[in-house]
């Protein structure tokens, strides 16, 4: 009986203290780890990317571009998510931030590693791939917009498919109210969804951090900006849209 009741006491005294532990993980933990898993998932998720569209076989448009991107998004979500969250992309963590989903703290330090990840997956891309190949690709830079007259268009698009993604983010990963365990695939058929609808309108980017890598890496910067710009104002939008939908009271009226 004494036995029993030691052993009873040890394990709420073990649970007890693995609770103390987690309610206070070590700076490491909270600070570096997560940033790591950034630099790490998107370097993946970058290399994939450029190398699928510097490597794109001839008949297969836009498709395959769109399945390497959101099967790789998907898989490093699934394996890396644990760790920071699984964003890899500038606006993802705005809107995060935006809605509760991360520390302010750490959208600085998110955003310095998914650029980080950018450029190593756009190297990775540019030295495993055939130099004509890569020339013929731009390094997988984004070269859709050429004239002016194609702006309006392609600003709208991204803002609107990178509301979509971040609306993925935040409504199938983060809120607790509606995250599933199949949120990082329904994430990454996101970007393979808006890739095959507007591809040819801006390129889809819909990631700062996917257009910075190849376009340093390529030295390819018309019309740049567009893939800064347009993601953070989508980002920015989910995050107020979202706390208007499953926000309380006092968010509501901080909105106004």
């Amino acid at each position: 009986m004494s036995d029993m009741e030691f052993g009873q006491m040890s394990i709420k005294e073990s649970e007890l203290d693995g609770k103390g532990l987690s309610a206070r993980p070590h700076w490491f933990e909270r600070y570096v780890q997560p940033c790591v898993g950034e630099l790490v998932g998107s370097t993946f998720f970058i290399f994939i990317g450029c190398t699928s569209v510097i490597e794109n076989s001839e008949g297969t448009g836009r498709l395959q571009p769109a399945l390497a991107h959101g099967l790789a998004l998907g898989l490093t979500i699934a394996v890396l998510g644990n760790i920071s969250g699984g964003h890899y992309n500038p606006a993802v963590s705005l809107g995060a931030w935006l809605v509760g989903g991360l520390n302010m703290v750490m959208v600085i330090p998110y955003w310095i590693s998914q650029l980080c990840g950018g450029l190593i997956g756009a190297g990775l891309a540019k030295a495993m791939s055939d130099w004509q190949r890569y020339e013929n690709a731009t390094g997988a830079a984004f070269t859709t917009i050429t004239s002016d007259e194609q702006l309006p268009a392609a600003v709208l698009g991204e803002i609107v498919m990178t509301m979509f993604l971040v609306m993925a983010v935040c409504m199938g990963a983060i809120n607790e109210k509606t995250k599933g365990p199949l949120a990082p695939f329904c994430i990454g058929f996101t970007v393979t969804a808006d890739i095959l609808a507007g591809g040819a309108v801006s390129g889809a980017c819909m990631n700062p951090a996917r257009a910075f890598g190849p376009a340093v890496v390529a030295n390819y910067w018309d019309y740049h900006w567009v893939y800064w710009v347009s993601p953070m104002v989508g980002g920015l939008l989910v995050g107020a849209l979202i706390r208007f939908l499953i926000g309380d009271r006092k968010t509501r009226i901080w909105l106004k």
